[in-house]
């Protein structure tokens, strides 16, 4: 890939980033060598390598979900700045 001057006009305003002409410069050479080192990645024989699709063996051991009831309805409305009779009293938030 080759890197040009509008390219990196064209990343910088994405990115609404502001280069002067030097920094523009020291970004387009930076960003070749990122490229170059992408582009080392080609060269690489990958052929019968396995996807990785874990990075380690270890398997998640999850508990298994259990429905109780940790409070009850009451309880929960004892504390209650404002309360009507089974729900919280809330401020009005939208208005008709």
């Amino acid at each position: 890939m080759k890197i040009t001057d509008k390219l990196i006009k064209e990343i910088s305003a994405l990115a609404k980033l502001e280069f002067d002409e030097k920094s523009a410069e020291l970004m387009k050479a930076d960003l070749e060598k990122i490229i170059g080192f992408v582009d080392k990645l080609s060269e690489i024989d990958t052929e019968g390598v396995e996807p990785l699709i874990y990075l380690n063996e270890e398997v998640n051991i999850l508990r298994e979900d259990k429905i109780k009831a940790v409070i009850t309805q009451l309880d929960a409305l004892k504390n209650a700045p404002q309360k009507d009779s089974d729900y919280f009293k809330v401020p009005t938030v939208l208005k008709k």
